[in-house]
């Protein structure tokens, strides 16, 4: 009864797997489409005024209504995706790089060099994701540059501790010891025994940043110290509707679906890859 038992779990397991990897899969894959293609398919030039359309709500010209001057919302969705899209892929990119390096050094040489790079980190871990990145888009600039850093820069504490961690756990292997013991180089021994080994925490966790990049990305420029007007990015889009969400809702309605698709797209995937990489959550 206990291997059957074990067989369904593994069963259920097997099928949420499915779900989240082709749910989070396909939907990542059409936001792709779009970042890539998305000025062909867009019915209209996002940034082409029609005043005679202000505030129009959805139509069969206008599909997801038109904005305060007249811009077609749905061609402007459809632009945005490759400046939101790319924004969080960069800063999940760049953080990954800046907390793989951090975490990897701190864990595997440990001594000072762990008391001060954990000192740092920690100081960093006490100021919130969200307040650190609008600290730091403030002092960059309103920009995809300045925006990308500020996430960025949110991002590398808490994956630098994480990896920390996990190179400490490994460091304490037989296997690391014995590369040791031969005579192997230090940056041998973390680009070809201890990271290849810490890569499945790794990319889950930078997969589940993806979504929480969006996330931040969209609340800079909801506060204005994102992608500046009249670029069509989904954050910038929500900040300079808010004052017409009583009189045309669908301004802010069109770009908060699309974020919260994207972000579930990202958050679906991190969990699928999660459950195929560690069996463990799925019992």
């Amino acid at each position: 009864m206990r291997e059957a038992a074990v067989t369904r779990r593994r069963r259920r397991a097997g099928r949420r797997i499915n779900l989240f990897l082709w749910l989070g899969g396909i939907l990542l894959t059409a936001f792709a489409v779009l970042a890539v293609f998305g000025a062909y398919i867009a019915p209209y030039d996002p940034n082409a005024q029609d005043l005679f359309a202000m505030l129009e709500p959805p139509s069969a010209a206008h599909l997801l209504g038109a904005d305060n001057v007249g811009r077609d919302i749905l061609s402007r969705i459809i632009v945005g995706a490759r400046f939101t899209l790319s924004i969080a892929l960069a800063s999940v990119f760049f953080a990954g790089i800046g907390g793989i390096a951090l975490g990897a050094i701190a864990g595997y040489f440990g001594g000072w060099i762990d008391r001060i790079l954990t000192g740092v980190i920690d100081l960093l871990l006490t100021v919130p994701n969200i307040v650190l990145a609008i600290a730091i888009a403030s002092v960059a600039g309103a920009s995809a540059t300045g925006l990308t850093i500020a996430i960025t820069a949110s991002f590398i504490p808490p994956l630098a501790r994480l990896v920390r961690g996990r190179v400490i756990e490994l460091v304490q292997e037989d296997f690391i010891a014995a590369a040791i013991t031969v005579g192997m180089g230090h940056t041998r021994i973390l680009l070809r025994h201890i990271l290849p080994n810490a890569a499945t925490v790794i990319i889950i966790e930078l997969s589940l940043n993806a979504g929480q990049a969006v996330l931040i990305g969209s609340a800079l420029g909801f506060l204005g110290l994102g992608v500046q007007p009249p670029a069509p990015e989904w954050g910038t889009m929500l900040g300079a509707s808010r004052e017409y969400l009583t009189v045309a809702p669908h301004l802010v309605i069109a770009p908060g679906v699309a974020i919260s698709l994207l972000v579930l797209a990202f958050n679906a995937f991190g969990d699928g890859l999660r459950d195929v990489f560690d069996p463990a959550s799925n019992s």
